[in-house]
């Protein structure tokens, strides 16, 4: 397993070793030692399963209380994923880091609690899933817009198909203090 750090501390690429031949692929999505080992010591309770069509944004999200950290990946497609850093007195605040996973690379995406996490779908469609560190919870879910200027994101689209949270979605400077994660060191 290759592990990758980014820019953003604590966000990570990781490239789970692949075990090919003419038949298909084996890999291991999950182990928790040697995620403990890359660093991610969250354990994760919730398992969540996506499918979208091609053109299809989902984010920017973040649950503030209760934050999700997000192990991502892709089963069947491709799309552009990104993280935001939103806690409040970070160094890297209202940074991003950006991804291409796919069906094909196996690469998996790191996003770790206090930070939003979007992605479009670049492929006919796509099966993303997502393991979090906490569970869902509606109250605690906001959405920052996916073209906040301020932020600057680099989409690969323009005119993204959006859910109707997501189209009414509020910059990142337009959140109050209290409704965004801190930073702890």
């Amino acid at each position: 397993m290759k592990v990758t750090k980014t820019k953003l501390p604590g966000v990570l690429i990781i490239e789970p070793q692949v075990f090919g031949d003419d038949r298909g692929y084996f890999l291991e999505s999950w182990s928790e030692q040697r995620y403990v080992d890359a660093g991610i010591k969250q354990k994760f309770i919730q398992s969540n399963v996506s499918k979208s069509q091609k053109g299809v944004l989902r984010g920017l999200h973040f649950q503030n209380p209760k934050p999700q950290g997000k192990l991502v990946y892709v089963l069947e497609g491709e799309v552009f994923d990104v993280a935001v850093d939103i806690r409040l007195g970070s160094p890297t605040f209202g940074q991003y880091e950006s991804i291409v996973l796919s069906a094909e690379n196996h690469k998996q995406f790191y996003v770790p609690e206090g930070f939003a996490h979007g992605f479009c779908v670049l492929s006919k469609s796509a099966t993303f899933c997502y393991m979090c560190t906490n569970y869902y919870d509606a109250d605690a879910d906001a959405s920052i817009a996916w073209n906040d200027a301020d932020l600057n994101i680099d989409w690969p689209l323009k005119s993204p198909n959006l859910s109707d949270k997501d189209s009414k979605a509020l910059s990142l400077k337009s959140f109050d203090s209290e409704n965004l994660p801190s930073y702890h060191q």
